[in-house]
């Protein structure tokens, strides 16, 4: 078996987090200073562990980047799979950074569906139904989405929620138009015709009667 003996390891100067190894006094590879905490100087790396170290690399790099998706913002699993695979990872590496997540707590798509349906709920109202396919396009499961979507407000109430914050731009209308807008804007929304139109008659209703 072929082996290369270590004969310096180099902080490097752009990023302090990685160091520069030398074999045989030829530089071999980059690695980051986590992986290659325990290497030394005269220490002897066989193809198998010069191998192994760069897979290790490989995971700890796209560890980071993950890591860094996160300080924007909440992803879910299949998010984060897609950003990593599109960097070039292997299917086992991003694996393994999954796992690391999860055990951190750091990614978990059960509460990222719970707080997206807070939040459309809260601040975009729209049905149910697009709420639902809006998830399974995350990647979050079914049965996720089922379990978050149970404590939700029911269809009536988020079109309620939605028109009441659309009001306003059809104040001055008159009542054909004022259907015609807010039907259209509800429909988007992802409301069906049975829900739109009880709800378009009462904020019809409503606005009636603070204009008098």
């Amino acid at each position: 078996m072929v082996e290369k003996t270590i004969t310096a390891i180099v902080r490097q100067k752009k990023n302090p987090e990685r160091v520069s190894i030398f074999l045989d006094g030829e530089y071999e590879f980059g690695l980051s200073t986590i992986v290659a905490a325990w290497l030394q100087n005269g220490q002897k790396l066989s193809e198998e562990k010069i191998n192994k170290l760069r897979q290790e690399d490989g995971v700890e790099v796209a560890y980071q980047n993950a890591l860094k998706l996160l300080n924007y913002r909440a992803r879910t699993i299949k998010e984060i799979s897609n950003k990593l695979a599109k960097k070039g990872y292997e299917s086992s590496q991003i694996d393994r950074v999954i796992d690391r997540l999860k055990v951190a707590g750091l990614v978990e798509d059960t509460r990222y569906a719970e707080m997206w349906v807070e939040n459309r709920n809260e601040f975009h109202p729209r049905s149910q139904h697009l709420i639902q396919m809006e998830m399974r396009h995350k990647g979050i499961e079914e049965d996720v989405i089922r379990t978050a979507l149970e404590n939700s407000a029911d269809d009536l109430e988020l079109a309620t929620r939605a028109a009441r914050k659309q009001i306003r731009k059809y104040e001055g209308l008159e009542w054909p138009d004022f259907r015609k807008k807010l039907s259209a804007f509800l429909m988007r929304r992802g409301f069906s015709y049975g829900t739109i139109a009880p709800v378009v008659q009462s904020m019809w209703e409503s606005v009636q009667e603070d204009q008098r």
